[in-house]
């Protein structure tokens, strides 16, 4: 058998502020179909009978990239992000995806000390989880997290995109 190793996460990033790197809006059909084709929705683990060229991991599906803004300094979510928040939640209420969970990472640009970093980083990520709540995704399904700046995105360590919020579905 081949591929058995299904993996349990994959990366949503959001960028913290517009720029080149942003792409463009997504419908809620599109999130769920990416979803539907990247992940098998009801397996988290596979034993793999097989060579082991055969029993090789596959490789991790692709993220897929919105536009969540925030003002620098800032955990405020602006209108665009809200909006790219809405579409996001329409998918968590799709039936075919009422297994999936998620954890919102936050990240900072490593402007400033560790501890603010810190700080700011754990207020987007739970700005974003609140704002999905609020508008009907279960609290169960989302939980919050803020790394600061120790996962940069670029190798420019102060790239603005690196000031991010990224969701990982996560199916444990």
């Amino acid at each position: 058998m081949r591929h058995l190793l299904i993996p349990s996460v994959i990366a949503i990033s959001f960028a913290a502020t517009g720029g080149s790197f942003a792409q463009t809006a997504y419908s809620t059909d599109e999130l769920v179909d990416f979803y539907i084709n990247s992940l098998d929705m009801g397996a988290t683990r596979g034993i793999c009978i097989g060579t082991p060229q055969e029993c090789e991991k596959p490789a991790e599906p692709k993220g897929l990239d919105m536009l969540v803004t925030f003002e620098l300094d800032s955990a405020d979510l602006t209108e665009d992000a809200q909006k790219n928040l809405a579409v996001f939640a329409q998918m968590m209420q799709d039936e075919r995806l009422e297994i999936a969970r998620f954890v919102v990472e936050g990240h900072t640009d490593a402007r400033g000390g560790d501890e603010y970093n810190v700080d700011l980083s754990e207020a987007r990520a739970k700005s974003v989880k609140d704002f999905l709540t609020g508008l009907g995704v279960a609290e169960e399904r989302l939980s919050s997290i803020g790394l600061g700046k120790t996962k940069p995105r670029t190798g420019d360590e102060m790239d603005p995109e690196n000031r991010r919020v990224e969701l990982r579905i996560d199916l444990r």
